[in-house]
């Protein structure tokens, strides 16, 4: 897959870091895609985001964005809406269905309207455990505008259900609680038209919280995942589906669990995935042949094609 000759994408401003709980992930994300497309040849310049975010960005006159701001800011669609204004194009998502997929109680919404599968929900707000739930413990809770499995906890009774939402609530106003769902971890992940290999998540951790998705040998990854040709098919149009229901553009990575009998349950949509070498869905281009760099100069060709419409 060559597509050097198809991108000149000029003077580019690789976005990292930013005010959110994932800045750390941010950042080494932004500097793998900044090395990446300096060993193409491209121009790059490093944008870390702090609190003169327009004036930053006007100094540098860039030709486009390589947005890898992960959490609040970059994936809710501000960055995105601020990048519009100034006429530089990026990639990615545009500013509603960012918006929508970083925000789990919103996106399911979307979700259930399309008939997609998803998990029995209940909404908590300010905190508070819900006094009944119409599905028995375990359960697991999370903020509905976190990435990383940031705030996210596990209940086995009512005392740790309410410790974890009083967690969860610490991240966001809006708390989900569902049941927990035995079944493989999966993610799908979506490059232009086509769903890429379903990568196998299988952590040490009851689920896959921050640390077994950051720390070293803590999980193993299987690309392409153990599944049966038609439950891995299946879970592949889930994806696609999610994707375009919130009207995703370019890439995402589709989060869901895969019930024994081989039904997949829907999780999330991430708009802007983890994007160092090692990542899940770097992971799963290589599976396909698509190097990192090959990757990197991708999604920048996208951004120009969005940009000239």
């Amino acid at each position: 897959m060559v597509l050097e000759r198809e991108c000149q994408p000029g003077r580019v401003g690789v976005l990292l870091g930013g005010p959110s709980s994932e800045r750390e992930i941010s950042i080494k994300s932004g500097k793998a895609v900044s090395r990446a497309l300096r060993s193409r040849g491209v121009e790059v310049v490093e944008i870390g985001i702090e609190e003169e975010v327009r004036e930053g960005l006007a100094r540098e006159a860039l030709d486009a964005a390589f947005v890898v701001l992960h959490g609040r800011f970059g994936e809710d669609g501000q960055v995105q809406a601020l990048l519009e204004k100034m006429g530089v194009p990026y990639t990615g998502s545009g500013v509603e269905a960012s918006r929508l997929a970083l925000d789990k109680a919103a996106s399911r919404a979307v979700f259930r309207g399309c008939g997609l599968p998803v998990p029995e929900t209940v909404l908590v707000r300010n905190g508070s455990a819900p006094a009944r739930l119409p599905f028995p413990f375990p359960v697991v809770v999370k903020p509905s505008r976190e990435g990383s499995s940031i705030g996210l906890g596990m209940a086995r009774d009512r005392e740790e259900l309410e410790a974890a939402c009083r967690t969860a609530s610490a991240y966001d106003r809006t708390v989900l609680v569902e049941p927990l769902i035995a079944g493989k971890e999966i993610t799908v992940g979506i490059l232009g038209d086509r769903a890429l290999p379903a990568v196998e998540i299988i952590p040490s951790h009851p689920f896959f919280d921050f640390e077994a998705k950051y720390t070293p040998g803590v999980s193993e990854f299987l690309v392409p995942a153990r599944l049966e040709t038609s439950v891995a098919e299946r879970a592949a149009r889930v994806a696609l589906s999610a994707h375009a229901a919130l009207g995703c553009y370019a890439y995402s990575r589709v989060d869901m669990l895969v019930r024994p009998g081989g039904d997949p349950v829907l999780l999330e949509v991430n708009t802007i995935p983890g994007f160092t070498e090692n990542s899940l869905y770097p992971r799963a281009c290589a599976a396909v042949g698509i190097s990192f760099e090959e990757l990197c100069l991708e999604l920048l060709r996208l951004a120009r094609i969005r940009g000239r419409n």
